[in-house]
């Protein structure tokens, strides 16, 4: 029988040390896991990349455990819903900035999961197409946005 989602993540960071509380809410895409304690820095880590690592982890346990699981997004006290609220922002304004002079942009190298939310984020745009780059010597890419052919 496969572990829920937000009992795998208690056990995860309580045998790191952290005290948490855990909140589960559905999602139209899965499972979105809000954890809450006192040493969110910590487990956010550098430009989220610890809670990334967290999240990587919770879903291949939860795969390994079956291949149907949901996808499980996890956020600790709203650092993934303001890190998008400010990552869709800065695509919206290059994308101005492309409609306003016809030249491509390029965005800073960013991780898979930050590309997949600028390329919904302008997926729509009549005017402005996304095109992932890969950067030598990392896994991250970045991203050029550069007006649409009529």
């Amino acid at each position: 029988m496969a572990t829920p989602p937000k009992e795998v993540v208690e056990k995860i960071l309580t045998s790191l040390g952290f005290a948490v509380t855990i909140e589960a809410h559905e999602l139209e895409e899965g499972l979105l896991l809000d954890v809450k304690t006192e040493d969110s820095g910590r487990l956010i880590g550098r430009q989220g990349q610890t809670l990334a690592d967290l999240q990587y982890l919770t879903n291949r346990i939860l795969f390994q455990q079956d291949q149907n699981a949901p996808k499980v997004t996890v956020d600790v006290g709203g650092y993934r819903l303001q890190a998008r609220d400010a990552l869709v922002k800065k695509a919206k304004d290059a994308a101005d900035k492309v409609r306003r002079w016809g030249d491509a942009v390029e965005l800073e190298p960013l991780g898979s999961f930050d590309r997949r939310i600028v390329h919904q984020a302008l997926r729509d745009d009549p005017e402005v197409e996304t095109h992932s780059v890969e950067v030598d010597g990392t896994e991250k890419k970045v991203l050029i946005l550069r007006p649409k052919n009529r």
